[in-house]
């Protein structure tokens, strides 16, 4: 997918009249396809308000990556290659190659949005060195994904209850987590959870709760244990010679729209994250609906194992596969946020 400069068509039957005015049309790979976030985010704003915004100037298409064809944990090396040139890309599909990206989203780590938030904040300027340095691309936004919670067919208690249940996972960072519960982490795309969960391949999916409830898992699962796992971040990001070659007004609307884009999508993924019963007494949950599911909270013991398993088996594991650069790495970065340093040694 290449940038395009379109000629606006038009007649032209005097000389004496002016030249239209060229459109300058962006060809854009969102997120995943189906969701809050592209649905009423990534798609209204490249689809609508670009044109509104620049009075017609300038335009784009989008299409969320798992419908073009476009590997996702390719995603990088074809922004690099400049094959996509405007591109999203899933922190937890990338990381299998790039660790080093996927620091601030392991699972474990944070437990809520506002902690999310401050390891972000703290990890950008390091997230904008990498994909400038080793990727060749300039950072747009940081998008969020609703909390990674656990869906599963049978009664679930709590953390330890997922001990030698089959568990999708979407991440390494989540399989270390729940291999330290004793689950048996099954790594699966978004698109075939739903499949999974209903032939048994899984027992267990951790998944977003709306974006969960989309794949009809309520249909096939009893209980919603709503512990943040992780959050799912993506980056949105452009090739650097794509991104040069964009008129300077262009270049001025997208860094001023895209922390406004970002920031409604964080906000969209908030509020999904708690996502709010509407059945009573008076209205009777239907089946097969969210409102349905058995609704486990995590106590504070569930917190205390979640942050012991983080510190003692996620992060050490994290650090073996991003290699020697990756403790100072994390000390000069998320370590202040949290107060916790990379292992020494394991």
């Amino acid at each position: 997918m290449l940038l395009v400069l379109c000629a606006v068509a038009a007649g032209m039957p005097a000389r004496s009249q002016p030249q239209p005015r060229e459109a300058l049309k962006l060809r854009v790979v969102g997120g995943l396809a189906g969701i809050s976030q592209y649905v009423q985010h990534e798609e209204p704003f490249w689809t609508r308000e670009l044109s509104r915004l620049s009075d017609g100037r300038f335009t784009a298409d989008i299409v969320p990556f798992d419908r073009a064809g476009v590997p996702g944990h390719d995603m990088l090396t074809l922004l690099r290659l400049g094959v996509v040139p405007f591109g999203t890309a899933l922190l937890s599909l990338v990381a299998g190659q790039y660790p080093e990206l996927g620091a601030p989203d392991l699972a474990g780590l944070n437990p809520d949005v506002p902690t999310l938030r401050k390891v972000v904040n703290a990890f950008r300027p390091a997230l904008e060195g990498l994909m400038a340095e080793r990727h060749g691309a300039k950072l747009l936004a940081v998008y969020m994904y609703p909390a990674q919670v656990v869906f599963c067919r049978e009664a679930l208690k709590g953390a330890e209850d997922l001990a030698a249940r089959r568990v999708r996972v979407s991440s390494a960072t989540q399989s270390d987590f729940v291999r330290a519960l004793g689950a048996v982490p099954v790594l699966i795309p978004f698109s075939e959870v739903g499949a999974a969960m209903r032939s048994g391949k899984t027992d267990c999916a951790i998944t977003g709760a709306v974006s969960g409830n989309a794949l009809g898992l309520p249909k096939v699962a009893k209980t919603l244990y709503t512990l943040p796992i992780s959050w799912g971040l993506a980056v949105f990001a452009a090739n650097r010679e794509a991104w040069r070659a964009l008129p300077a007004e262009l270049q001025t609307l997208l860094l001023e729209q895209m922390p406004r884009l970002e920031s409604a999508i964080w906000d969209e993924a908030e509020r999904d994250s708690l996502p709010r019963r509407s059945c009573s007494a008076a209205q009777p949950c239907v089946a097969g609906t969210l409102d349905a599911l058995v609704e486990v909270r995590p106590l504070e013991a569930d917190q205390i194992l979640r942050r012991r398993i983080f510190e003692q088996e996620v992060l050490p594991r994290w650090i073996d596969r991003c290699g020697p650069k990756c403790p100072s790495l994390w000390d000069a970065t998320i370590a202040p946020v949290i107060g916790v340093k990379a292992p020494t040694s394991r």
